[in-house]
């Protein structure tokens, strides 16, 4: 008996379900149009708020494979230059050895080098490579899979070298490259003694090949000098380890080896913040691209919501065109469970529709996207969390979407319904006013971000840079670059190529080297300014533009004492406090530089910032690392270039002619800002025309629920254009109110983040009546439409009674 009771619940439970998706379907084709809206609507939301987590996702599991990461962390410094606290995270190379014999807690510390580029050689083939300098135990500390090798052993001898499963096939094809020799820059030979898996983008290490610490110490590059900041050093920490038992030694550990050094400070920042947090303001820290993460977390949740709330407003439009519905159902002893239950299973049944698209939209933009994002996303499929997460997501956007249509449409009194006294406009005017002011807040905020953040990233463009970038190239000091400089810059000048060149120390857009070393008349002892550390053979000002303040730039020619002249910027005669810099004697270690010259502040490094002092040293200092080459203007950029390469090919036979144009690299600098905007401006049009759809379908059923006044309107006289006026007057105050509360939310959102740049965009109230007018523009706009359309019916049709 039990089992027949179970057997007939059962069959009344499944024709209930039967039914109700019957009804669901039905109800999505009778009404095409506004299933279509829905569709869309809700698929281009979760097609965005997919793209974003997508990223989102690739930003928080940054280096995250790393087996050990919970343990891994970085050994960053602390201390007080030009009057703040600054953090950095280069430090000693003797740092490594001193906290594994001073630190029990420590399982392994690790160095690692500068990415060096190099040429490798195998047989005719000639490459240029990027990798690192690490100690042997890089690959017990950080899981980099080796393909083939033994971790443990293969960085053992000073002549082995991994390499990268593409660098591999790069130089030696479909052969076996275990056991192979390649020769680095023509002058070592060194054994393949490991293929390393190629590294997956979401880490921080940009490496083709890995080369033993031992290399540097053969090179003389392993000193011992604690004033010297020059390698990133990981440390393992034992598994019984706490960090809270390193740090106080931590802290201290310079000054116990560098007693000059007494308030210096170092500690360790744990790999899971390094990618989110690695910014600080004094000792804490401050923002990071966690703030990106969080931004556009919000406008995911956002983008997602505006996409729901079209759902309820369409769907609570319809309320009464189903009051009858809902009413002959309660009649029969339908409960109020049941009906919540059929009109979230409906919502339900149209995000899973939404979310088919939705996965068609994402697969057919992430091309872009990640052009975009400069990432590599992807959406994966054979991993069960995904699906799992999928269902979790289609579940979570057809309950948000479904349930105030479904409590709503619930509640309705049958005995109302019935009678046709019920009227659903009258009840649902201040709930649908609210969703679609909330829509158009979030659409006109993003749309004022954007403008803003254009704006500032064309003013820090055209902030003058301190030097000409057009027609300025720069080529690495490569191979024998350096020994026939003389005899290269002769021929580019006699050829017409070059008008000027010079030797410099790094590229004009970065530094290389910074110190507080300089001594000069007068300095306080106590004085840890920061200088900027750039060095110039001659003629820096005819190849690079910048503009000379006072004084004279360098002559070896005319003054072959200029090796030991040094320029000073106008931040740096500020900061020594120079009345009269010309001739004045400044010291470094052991060397002793005069002043020959003073010029006007240039931009090194972040056009958001300040100019920070910077010193030029003259050849004496010995440190460069690329030609500057200004190309002469009379010819055309791609015959300079031609005869440039042919020089250096004659002079660097074994190295590929590889130059860089000065404003590229200038413009790169902007990337960060650039990718910021045009996701935000992307996002802010999704958003409107998200909530266009919505307005457009509200628009036809405000039209369709008032045809008979319109109709009895036009017979009274009413013109098209005041029926239009007066179909579109309240949606065009709700885009006002949103414009309300939007401009404040905006103003304090870009005032927040601007604040980040010390050279930054005034916020000008024309952004706001702008964004405020475009907004009002495309509310008017989408629902003109529907407006002009029910104006212009024939008021026969409307006003006849069946």
């Amino acid at each position: 008996m039990r089992q027949l009771q179970h057997l007939f619940f059962s069959c009344v439970l499944f024709g209930m379900i039967k039914n109700y998706l019957k009804v669901a379907f039905r109800n999505l084709w009778k009404n095409k149009g506004f299933s279509f809206i829905n569709i869309i609507g809700l698929s281009v939301g979760m097609a965005s708020a997919i793209l974003i987590l997508l990223w989102i996702q690739s930003e928080v599991s940054y280096d995250g494979f790393h087996a050990k990461r919970d343990r891994i962390y970085e050994a960053w410094n602390r201390a007080v230059f030009s009057g703040e606290l600054h953090c950095w995270n280069t430090t000693p190379r003797a740092l490594a050895g001193a906290m594994k014999k001073d630190f029990p807690e420590v399982e392994h510390a690790v160095r690692v080098d500068w990415n060096n580029r190099r040429l490798f050689s195998v047989g005719d083939k000639r490459l240029m490579a990027e990798g690192n300098v690490v100690d042997s135990i890089f690959l017990q500390v950080f899981t980099f899979p080796l393909l083939e090798g033994d971790p443990s052993t293969a960085l053992n001898d000073v002549h082995s070298i991994l390499l990268t499963k593409s660098l591999a096939i790069s130089l030696f094809g479909k052969e076996e490259a275990m056991g192979k020799i390649v020769r680095l820059d023509n002058k070592e030979n060194y054994t393949v003694t490991g293929i390393l898996k190629d590294l997956p983008t979401d880490t921080r290490f940009n490496f083709q090949y890995l080369l033993p610490w031992a290399v540097n110490r053969r090179d003389g590059n392993d000193d011992r000098e604690w004033g010297n900041n020059s390698v990133r050093t990981y440390v393992l920490l034992k598994e019984n380890a706490t960090l809270a038992s390193v740090a106080p030694k931590m802290q201290v550990i310079k000054q116990r080896y560098d007693s000059t050094e007494s308030h210096w400070e170092m500690f360790l920042y744990p790999m899971s913040r390094w990618r989110l947090y690695s910014s600080f303001k004094g000792r804490v820290e401050d923002g990071g691209r966690i703030e990106f993460v969080r931004l556009f977390g919000i406008i995911a949740g956002f983008v997602l919501l505006i996409a729901c709330i079209n759902f309820m407003n369409l769907s609570t439009a319809r309320s009464e065109k189903r009051a009858k519905e809902v009413g002959i159902r309660k009649v029969v002893g339908a409960p109020r469970s049941m009906l919540i239950l059929q009109f979230i299973g409906e919502s339900v049944l149209l995000s899973l529709l939404a979310a088919i698209v939705a996965i068609v939209i994402v697969q057919l933009s992430l091309y872009g996207f990640n052009q975009l994002t400069d990432k590599h996303l992807f959406i994966p499929y054979s991993n069960g969390w995904f699906w799992l997460s999928g269902v979790a997501f289609i579940l979570f956007t057809g309950l948000l979407a479904g349930s105030y249509p479904a409590f709503f449409l619930s509640s309705f009194q049958p005995v109302k319904v019935l009678k046709g006294t019920f009227k659903a406009a009258n009840a649902l005017i201040t709930p649908r006013k609210v969703l679609v002011v909330l829509q158009f807040t979030f659409a006109i905020t993003l749309i004022i971000c954007t403008i803003i953040v254009k704006q500032q990233i064309d003013y820090a463009q055209e902030r003058d840079t301190g030097y000409e970038k057009a027609n300025l190239v720069y080529h690495f000091l490569d191979g024998d670059v350096g020994k026939n400089y003389e005899l290269i810059r002769q021929e580019l000048l006699s050829s017409g190529v070059a008008t000027s060149i010079c030797k410099t120390s790094s590229p004009l857009t970065t530094s290389y080297s910074d110190t507080w070393g300089f001594v000069w008349q007068g300095k306080d002892p106590n004085d840890k300014t920061d200088f900027d550390r750039f060095c110039v053979d001659q003629d820096l000002v005819a190849t690079t533009g910048v503009k000379l303040e006072e004084g004279r730039d360098f002559d070896l020619r005319q003054y072959p004492t200029d090796s030991t002249a040094m320029l000073l910027n106008e931040s740096a005669v500020k900061a020594m406090h120079l009345k009269s810099p010309i001739g004045q004697i400044i010291t470094n270690d052991t060397t002793h530089y005069h002043i020959v010259g003073v010029i006007k502040d240039f931009i090194l490094q972040s056009p958001y910032e300040p100019v920070t002092p910077m010193v030029i040293q003259g050849a004496a200092s010995g440190f460069f690392n690329c030609i500057q080459i200004r190309l002469n203007n009379h010819h055309s950029t791609e015959a300079n270039l031609k005869k440039a390469e042919a020089i250096f090919k004659r002079y660097n036979p074994e190295y590929p002619f590889e130059y860089h144009f000065v404003d590229e690299d200038y413009s790169r600098k902007f990337d960060d800002e650039k990718r910021t905007g045009t996701l935000a401006g992307l996002f802010a049009g999704l958003t409107i025309f998200i909530s266009c759809l919505g307005l457009f379908g509200l628009a036809t059923y405000m039209a369709e629920n008032r045809v008979k006044e319109i109709g009895v309107r036009k017979v009274l006289g009413a013109s098209v254009a005041g029926i239009t006026t007066l179909l579109s007057r309240d949606f065009l105050q709700l885009v006002m109110v949103s414009f309300l509360l939007a401009a404040p939310l905006a103003w304090w959102g870009m005032y927040t983040w601007l604040r980040n740049y010390p050279y930054r965009v005034d916020i000008q109230w024309w952004v706001f009546a702008m964004a405020g007018i475009l907004s009002a523009g495309i509310a008017i706009l989408t629902v003109s439409y529907q407006a002009i359309r029910a104006a212009m019916a024939n008021p026969s049709k409307s006003l006849r009674s069946e």
